[in-house]
């Protein structure tokens, strides 16, 4: 069966941004843990180690946008050289976090409410997908590209993503390709469609009044 001009645009640019870096990521430390400069060394606590940013997240509403909360090193220092960040991500019914990359860290991301469609796309250019519901833990391999979506009309959904990196990096497919000055024609060419085609979907990118 032929794909649809919308199929072939889809799988394109799922596959577009391959990982150059997806070798890299935190260094070692040769220390318990990374001390920013500012800090006294001698008045460390445990507040050093404690990030409450999730904390409004316990008793809030549903969704209405899709929204990243994040904890990394950006938001919480103690993770410096430790590996590891999270992101609690809450997705509206019909909401969908678009086709990205994380260059320096795989993503474990472990569904705790609702149901999502997932999908990654390999270096064959293979695309793996699943339907997940509440409980289930999917795997996305650092550096490739990934998509989630919440199937459900009515209701939304909740996820936590552990990450292999204290800066895992975030790179957007769509903002990339689209909304970066890259010549009409070029993309039209590129992805098999018109320039009509990809000028409705730049303007889908465009900054808001």
């Amino acid at each position: 069966m032929a794909l649809t001009v919308k199929q072939r645009f889809f799988l394109t640019i799922l596959v577009l941004a391959f990982p150059l870096s997806a070798i890299s990521g935190d260094p070692d430390i040769i220390s318990d843990f990374v001390v920013p400069m500012e800090v006294n060394n001698t008045l460390l606590d445990g507040n050093f180690f404690t990030y409450t940013g999730m904390r409004p997240l316990i008793n809030s509403d549903p969704p209405t946008n899709f929204t990243v909360t994040k904890a990394t090193m950006a938001e919480f220092p103690a993770l410096n050289g430790q590996s590891v960040s999270y992101a609690v991500v809450q997705y509206p019914a019909g909401s969908v976090n678009p086709p990205h990359t994380h260059p320096r860290a795989t993503e474990l991301l472990f569904l705790t409410y609702g149901v999502l469609e997932v999908g990654f796309v390999d270096t064959t250019n293979k695309l793996f997908t699943q339907r997940l519901q509440a409980g289930d833990i999917f795997a996305f391999p650092k550096g490739l590209v990934h998509y989630q979506f919440n199937c459900a009309e009515n209701d939304f959904a909740v996820a936590v993503s552990a990450f292999g990196s204290a800066a895992a990096g975030t790179v957007s497919v769509p903002s990339t390709v689209l909304a970066t000055g890259i010549d009409d024609e070029i993309l039209a060419k590129s992805f098999k469609t018109d320039v009509y085609t990809i000028q409705k979907l730049k303007a889908g990118f465009a900054p808001k009044a």
